[in-house]
């Protein structure tokens, strides 16, 4: 599975989005409550208008951080390409591809997963949140989704990803730099609204390593009140039966980075020097932790089930309406523009494969056997009139048609497709369903009109989309006299 980090800058401001596998990878930004400022955008293509408050400082800091740490467990800004949608939007993306998806989901597809893993895991999450530290970085949005690996190969590094809320601080420094962040991996001062500083990365690795050692959180509850009273009272334990199993050195680190008073809170340094890190070969437990597995399953599709219906409400709100609209937003930029740019790319490819189609049917119209098979898979499979019930393979059979009417003036004279609902089958497979109105000449010169119920299936090999098979029934390709 490949995930490809993508910095957008629109009219010069920068932003973020994720893609796994070409697929929306929910950044959950709704719930950080960061409400950006300033700036205009809009998009007219469809007779939408989309309006945004954005920050620019944030996301001028969001790119200086991101070209200011380099480290083999921090994702990095790699290249850049300019493109235009509709010559209207110039982007300037700039890249950095990493093909080993989220650690989580990695992690339930092992065969093997112990306590040493875990303690695997952290370690590279500390040794980056480290690097943040040492160059005045504080993430403030640690958590699952931005946990990335480089590849699928064993063993491939961990990386931190996302710094659209990371802020800049000097030394030890504590402010008041806003309320930011997910609500299970929030530290107690935020929550507070209390000063805070690199402590609150610690709370947040705290929040993961629970996870990582049992499949599920220290602190949950669906009413978000009383998760919050949760987290600043540090109301959590270690229930059996599930703990009785991880040792005490573990449960030891937890309570440390799971300190309320951030000034007692372990260090990433600290973390790093702790007998369960740097001694995990004689401490940690190298036991199968399959229970840990199943709950982190439950677990991953409760996040992803709750990405997606953010996800869908977004898209629904910004895309249903026809009219001219102007929408307002208080939440990330990024998420939003994911959706947004996304559906672009999904109504395009929509578009190409109705494109498609229509050339299939010009050439049938025209007699272009030639061009016919051009756009037709060698082994196309149909189920049509003609063929009686029959299915049918390759274009031989349909063959003997062009040569024998279509060619010899026997043609419709336009066709229109009526209702197209095309369903995209990932990057490269999608299927069409319409309606085909055929008007033509009869023998006795009198225009008529036909019509069939079509569904193609359209396959894309080496850039180029071909059709793999169809269905009509109704009224045959070749006008009645």
């Amino acid at each position: 599975m490949s995930c490809y980090i993508y910095y957008i800058s629109i009219a010069k401001q920068t932003f973020t989005f994720y893609v796994i596998q070409q697929k929306l990878l929910s950044k959950d930004k709704l719930n950080s409550q960061v409400l950006l400022e300033e700036s205009v955008f809009f998009f007219n293509k469809h007779k939408h208008v989309f309006h945004f408050f954005v920050d620019h400082q944030k996301l001028e800091r969001e790119a200086r951080i991101c070209r200011l740490l380099k480290h083999p467990n921090i994702v990095r800004l790699h290249d850049s390409i300019v493109c235009v949608l509709f010559d209207v939007l110039t982007l300037n993306v700039n890249f950095f591809r990493v093909t080993g998806g989220e650690l989580f989901e990695d992690i339930v597809a092992r065969e093997y997963y112990s306590e040493a893993d875990a303690s695997h895991c952290i370690q590279q999450i500390l040794e980056a949140v480290l690097h943040c530290h040492q160059m005045g970085v504080v993430h403030r949005d640690l958590k699952p989704e931005n946990l990335l690996l480089a590849s699928k190969l064993k063993g491939a590094a961990v990386k931190l990803a996302d710094f659209g809320l990371a802020i800049e601080v000097q030394g030890d420094q504590q402010a008041w730099f806003g309320f930011a962040g997910t609500p299970g991996y929030l530290s107690p001062e935020v929550l507070r609204k209390e000063p805070y500083g690199k402590p609150v990365d610690m709370w947040a690795c705290g929040v993961i390593l629970y996870i990582l050692l049992v499949g599920y959180p220290p602190f949950w509850d669906e009413d978000q009140h009383r998760l919050y009273q949760q987290i600043k009272a540090g109301a959590y334990d270690f229930p059996s039966p599930e703990w009785d199993t991880v040792t005490p050195e573990a449960k030891d680190l937890i309570n440390k980075m799971l300190t309320i008073n951030p000034a007692k809170r372990i260090t990433a340094a600290e973390a790093l020097k702790h007998p369960w890190i740097c001694q995990r070969s004689t401490v940690a437990s190298m036991m199968h932790r399959q229970e840990t597995v199943e709950c982190l399953k439950k677990f991953n599709a409760r996040r992803k089930l709750k990405g997606a219906i953010l996800t869908t409400m977004l898209a629904t709100r910004n895309f249903s309406s026809k009219k001219l609209s102007s929408v307002y937003f208080a939440f990330s930029f990024a998420q939003f523009f994911t959706v947004f740019f996304f559906s672009l790319c999904g109504s395009a490819r929509k578009q190409e494969i109705i494109k498609v189609t229509e050339l299939l049917i010009e050439a049938i119209n025209n007699g272009d056997f030639e061009a016919y098979t051009k756009i037709c898979d060698p082994g196309l499979t149909s189920f049509e009139p003609e063929a009686l019930g029959n299915l049918v393979e390759g274009t031989d059979f349909h063959r003997f048609y062009f040569e024998n009417s279509l060619s010899k003036g026997h043609k419709p004279i336009h066709t229109i497709l009526l209702n197209p609902h095309v369903h995209l089958i990932g990057e490269d497979a999608a299927c069409i369903a319409y309606i085909r109105l055929t008007q033509y000449m009869d023998v006795n010169n009198m225009p008529r009109t036909m019509q069939s119920e079509e569904t193609r299936v359209w396959h894309r090999r080496d850039g180029k989309w071909q059709n793999i098979h169809f269905h009509r029934s109704g009224s045959p390709t070749v006008p009645t006299k």
